[in-house]
């Protein structure tokens, strides 16, 4: 080791023996009585702290990690469930997530970031420890126990020392992201036939709010059916869109045509909203306003009837589904039995080539269910349906787990306008008026998995009218099952296929009355992707454990250990009328490592690993490559020795996952790359609907020949 290393170590060797660091948060004194106040008094030691001194101490520590690559140790607060005075802490790189890990190399800068407790007790002692570690707060996050807040880079390892904090997180930023669709998918005739129009469900959508008032989203007594407006962006309380996605999505879940004597009716017309606004007029926004709007949702979902969650728009994904607070957040609510609806994204093509592994979040998490977009072109015929280009396709990124979970229409979707809203104005060439005299043009036309999304939200309100005892991972596997593949397209681009509404609600209606006809049709899939597998040849059944609330999609064992099932399948296949038997998935080791699927197939993986997933490692960064601002490397790469990027193919289209010189994160074709890169700070990323730049992701206007 350096002479000049020596010495530094040999200092904080000294520092901590005469207790000069008792408290990490506080500045370096030299009077003996600050250090005997410091050694009976934490608090004492919490008024000297300054931000001068949370850098001279940060830096070092940062120094000697970086130097050394040794654990360094210091002392943090004491009482509850932080550490005891006496007890010195590892600082816990691994607590922060990929982007603050490469934010510690701009340690003058600041960071918003999400805080979260390990528990609901502990996390009493998170918002002092911010603010004593030179943090502004923000908003609380109780549905995750986190705290929103922002803080000196240079106290990220500080802070990420204690005990009481679990996961410290970038709050990274999301961007949002008809005549004819309710024909292509079923819904009219569905709504014609079983009589459902979403009476009795509300729909949250997680946007950028709603117009204050539409026609198209009143009752029959002239009453706007938006039950509750929440500003998570600037605080106002009377219902407003100064973006206009909001009002878009909204019109499409529960529109009922009323300005279009009922041609532009959305999917439930007579579903009720609660509109969450968490994008700004610009459609900018940040994940911790979509974690407080699923706070709100989660508080509030009994009162207001509240089955489902829209959300048409998204983040990057940097970490896994398991550690990222806004998928966690998502699984909160789908646990309490919401289905949390989430666009795929708008990254299917790349210089007018097929682009894999562009699937966002909460998109990513099994748990959601994550809508691609495909295309009716211009008519009510499913034959013509193809898969819209800009489509986001899987696997998704860090977990390389199928998505989407279907695709629906999203292509030239007529919907609400927002008079004045931002995307009133600026698509002005694509507002449409109604058949009744109105003072502003009443509809726009928008492309974009946005608009699928809200497709299948409106559907969903029908299935749970329909059968409200479904739970979140039903919904899914009915609107798999039901929905009708195309040869064209692999399960990584459309799903289990397109969706089929009217199918939807016929088995929905079977689960609720399972001793009457299964219903049954010739374009139906038959088929569920369950985790990465596909899975064929069996019935679903309505008592299957599959559905079960603490079954998480794509699990092989309950938690009792049993196989998890399906539904029933014949011992000699589809429509045989031998004896039947289960539907499931059979665990074949004590890992699981391996399992019988019965008929299947790893959409992701193929038979590389004898059929099951294979093994990959995170994406980590180590204190060596963070001061050499080395590539960020991946454990296990597909196909590849290098560790620094992440080859995998699937019908001749190869995708590169891997990174550029520490900052930004690239993932496209080879030779063809997309940056999901860093704004002017250097510290957030972007990606919303109406950032496609592709030329499929414009709007159309479709000639109508007047048939809805």
């Amino acid at each position: 080791m350096p002479a000049c290393h020596l010495r530094v170590m040999s200092f904080l060797a000294t520092a901590f023996e005469n207790d000069v660091f008792c408290n990490l948060s506080r500045p370096l004194r030299s009077d003996q009585d600050t250090r005997t106040n410091c050694s009976i008094n934490t608090e004492f030691c919490m008024k000297w702290m300054n931000k001068r001194a949370i850098w001279i101490q940060s830096t070092v520590l940062l120094f000697v990690l970086g130097a050394t690559g040794s654990p360094v140790r210091t002392q943090i607060l004491g009482g509850g469930g932080l550490p005891s005075p006496g007890a010195l802490p590892v600082l816990r790189l691994d607590k922060l997530d990929p982007l603050l890990q490469i934010a510690l190399l701009n340690p003058f800068r600041r960071s918003r970031v999400i805080v979260r407790a390990t528990s609901s007790q502990t996390f009493a002692l998170v918002p002092s420890l911010i603010q004593q570690l030179g943090g502004v707060l923000g908003r609380r996050l109780s549905i995750i126990d986190a705290q929103v807040a922002d803080i000196p880079n240079v106290s990220l390892l500080a802070l990420s020392a204690t005990s009481a904090v679990q996961r410290i997180a970038l709050d990274r930023a999301t961007v949002g992201a008809l005549e004819l669709t309710g024909a292509v998918i079923g819904a009219t005739a569905a709504r014609q036939t079983f009589g459902v129009d979403g009476t009795g469900v509300t729909v949250a959508v997680v946007d950028s709010g709603v117009t204050p008032a539409h026609p198209d989203l009143a009752d029959s007594g002239g009453v706007q059916r938006v039950d509750r407006f929440v500003d998570f962006v600037n605080g106002r309380s009377a219902a407003y869109d100064d973006y206009g996605h909001g009002t878009h999505v909204t019109g499409i879940v529960a529109g009922n045509g009323f300005d279009s004597s009922g041609a532009r009716s959305g999917i439930a017309p007579a579903a009720h909203i609660v509109a969450l606004k968490v994008l700004d007029g610009s459609g900018a926004g940040r994940i911790s306003n979509v974690i407080a709007a699923f706070g709100d949702v989660l508080a509030n979902k009994d009162a207001q009837h509240i089955r489902v969650v829209n959300v048409s728009l998204g983040a990057a994904v940097y970490e896994s589904y398991n550690t990222d607070l806004l998928t966690i957040a998502a699984k909160r609510l789908v646990d309490a039995g919401v289905v949390v609806v989430a666009a795929a994204g708008n990254r299917g093509v790349n210089a007018g080539n097929p682009q894999y592994g562009s699937v966002m979040a909460p998109g990513n998490a099994p748990w959601v269910l994550t809508v691609g977009a495909s295309s009716h072109m211009g008519t009510a015929d499913r034959s013509d349906d193809t898969l819209a280009p800009f489509s986001s396709r899987g696997p998704t990124s860090v977990d390389y787990s199928a998505k989407p979970d279907l695709v629906a229409p999203g292509v030239g979707t007529e919907s609400l306008s927002s008079p004045n809203s931002f995307l009133y104005n600026s698509r002005s060439q694509y507002l449409l008026s109604g058949t009744i005299p109105t003072p502003w043009l009443p509809y726009l036309s928008l492309s974009g998995t946005s608009q699928a999304t809200p497709v299948v939200s409106g559907t969903v309100a029908l299935m749970l009218q329909a059968n409200p005892a479904l739970t979140p991972n039903a919904v899914k596997a009915i609107l798999q099952y039901t929905s009708q593949p195309y040869s064209q397209y692999d399960a990584l681009s459309e799903g289990a296929g397109f969706l089929n509404a009217k199918g939807a609600i016929e088995l929905a209606r079977f689960f609720a009355s399972p001793w009457t006809n299964r219903p049954s049709d010739a374009s139906w899939g038959r088929q569920l992707v369950w985790g990465n597998h596909r899975v064929w040849g069996g019935v679903l059944t309505p008592d299957a454990n599959a559905w079960f609330s603490q079954i998480q999609w794509g699990d092989k064992r309950t938690p009792a250990g049993a196989d998890v099932v399906w539904g029933q399948i014949p011992a000699g296949g589809y429509g045989s009328t031998a004896a039947w038997r289960p539907w499931s998935v059979h665990c074949l080791d004590f890992m699981c490592a391996a399992a019988d699927w019965g008929p299947s197939e790893n959409v992701v993986w193929g038979s590389a690993c004898g059929g099951n997933d294979c093994q990959t490692g995170p994406l980590t960064v180590s204190f060596g490559n963070l001061f050499s601002r080395a590539t960020v490397s991946q454990a296990i790469a597909w196909g590849t020795s290098d560790p620094t990027t992440t080859g995998w193919s699937t019908g001749g289209q190869t995708i590169v996952w891997g990174t550029n010189d520490g900052d930004t994160i690239v993932w496209g074709t080879t030779g063809q790359t997309i940056v999901w890169g860093t704004n002017d700070d250097g510290d957030t990323i972007v990606w919303g609907t109406q950032g496609c730049d592709d030329p499929s992701c414009q709007p159309v206007l479709w000639n109508h020949s007047g048939a809805n």
